[in-house]
């Protein structure tokens, strides 16, 4: 399951702009199909824009995307009579009929992102791996752990988990985390927001359950652990070990 980005001006929601999308499992993001709304972009694994309409709007915003440095996908949804005129100029990866089926598009989001994640694997081969303090998280293997103990979590709750370990101390308001996590399409509550981090904390542990700090009428954020509290922890783990040896004596 794949995060996308869907750049376009039309009122309707995205399952209408590609009716295929809707059929499938991603979670999409919905933005203005402006330079501006670039500005603004959540972190995606690969960018939808919408050239039904007025393609040579939509050629300069796909050239302008490129023109950013970002390596992100791009793949243009547009009508038969559009297929006319897309060149490769225009800065695309790939080309989608609005009226493409589900399995078609599938198969073309995951071509797409994973020509970019083996790119970036052969550069780096830690680059979808995110440690923050003790977490770690691996995006490739959706699995996370905690110092060596491996997380059992939800897929709602690994997301959440890998978006605020990537923004260490930076503070979400639940309006954000819905946003950024669950999609602009999600239209639940952001009580939503507040149960997952709970179930989250009680997997963490006591021991690392502060690691999703709250910030009182805010919301949440990824404490990590300062140089005295890991001081502390360490004199902590000595004296146990101390007073091990003294009942083994």
């Amino acid at each position: 399951m794949s995060t996308l980005l869907l750049l376009t001006n039309s009122l309707q929601p995205s399952a209408d702009v590609l009716p295929g999308l809707g059929l499938l499992g991603h979670q999409v993001k919905v933005l203005p199909a402006e330079g501006s709304a670039l500005l603004e972009a959540p972190e995606v694994d690969l960018l939808l824009v919408d050239g039904r309409q007025d393609l040579a709007h939509v050629r300069d915003l796909c050239r302008l995307i490129r023109t950013t440095g970002s390596q992100i996908p791009v793949v243009l949804i547009v009508t038969e009579g559009g297929l006319a005129v897309v060149s490769h100029d225009w800065g695309v990866d790939d080309v989608v009929l609005h009226t493409c089926g589900p399995a078609e598009l599938e198969a073309r989001i995951r071509l797409a992102v994973g020509r970019l994640n083996a790119q970036r694997d052969a550069a780096d081969p830690e680059a979808h791996v995110i440690r923050s303090g003790e977490v770690v998280v691996d995006e490739a293997t959706y699995t996370a752990k905690i110092g060596r103990r491996p997380l059992d979590l939800t897929f709602k709750e690994f997301e959440l988990l890998k978006f605020l370990a990537q923004h260490p101390g930076r503070v979400f308001s639940r309006q954000q985390l819905l946003q950024e996590v669950w999609g602009y399409d999600y239209f639940g509550g952001t009580r939503t927001v507040d149960v997952h981090v709970r179930r989250l904390r009680a997997k963490l542990g006591p021991e690392h359950e502060t690691l999703i700090g709250t910030v009182r009428n805010v919301g949440y954020r990824f404490v990590l652990p300062t140089k005295s509290a890991d001081a502390q922890a360490d004199a902590a783990r000595v004296a146990a070990a101390r007073a091990a040896e003294e009942v083994e004596l």
